[in-house]
């Protein structure tokens, strides 16, 4: 369930469909524990991700409180540089996390592009990164919560530099 992916056959729900207040604007992604979509709060006003449990995933009780759990997880971390959760809906038959939507690009893309042009990530940029993944991971690890998928797709960076730790889809809460 990652905020940028392939955008395969996968993604379900078409541009203009009503979750409660939400209205889907376009898909952002598809992974194994969900499909995500940018939407629109109509009662707020504002754009959200929305990361819905696909229909072949409903039936499965062991998926179903899998991606409970994963919001429930979320709910207990506040932190600027973890993507915030913002609730729990069922609408229709479909389990929905409601999040922050994080613009900007992955630090997958951000390497990539680097890549084709043959170059690599500065260190003067790469060290403000990794103390921002770092301090997500700390803060995260001290209400024992584990990410357990941690990977340059799962990270984006915003336009002004702020970085935000997403899906935490295979997080894992420690004794």
């Amino acid at each position: 369930s990652r905020n940028q992916g392939s955008l395969g056959d996968s993604m379900l729900l078409a541009a203009g469909t009503r979750l409660g207040p939400y209205e889907i604007v376009a898909p952002l992604g598809a992974g194994g524990m969900g499909e995500v979509y940018r939407a629109r709060d109509t009662k707020l006003g504002r754009e959200v991700a929305i990361k819905i449990l696909p229909d072949a995933f409903g039936a499965d009780s062991d998926r179903v409180a899998r991606f409970q759990r994963e919001a429930q997880l979320l709910a207990t971390l506040n932190h600027p540089n973890i993507a915030a959760i913002y609730g729990l809906d069922e609408t229709d038959g479909k389990a929905a996390i409601v999040l922050e939507l994080v613009e900007g690009q992955t630090l997958a893309e951000k390497l990539d592009a680097l890549r084709v042009k043959g170059s690599r990530l500065p260190l003067d940029d790469a060290l403000p990164i990794a103390r921002q993944i770092a301090e997500a991971l700390e803060s995260a690890h001290e209400r024992g919560v584990i990410h357990r998928d941690l990977k340059p797709a799962n990270i984006k960076i915003t336009a002004n530099g702020a970085v935000k730790v997403l899906d935490f889809g295979l997080a894992k809460l420690t004794e």
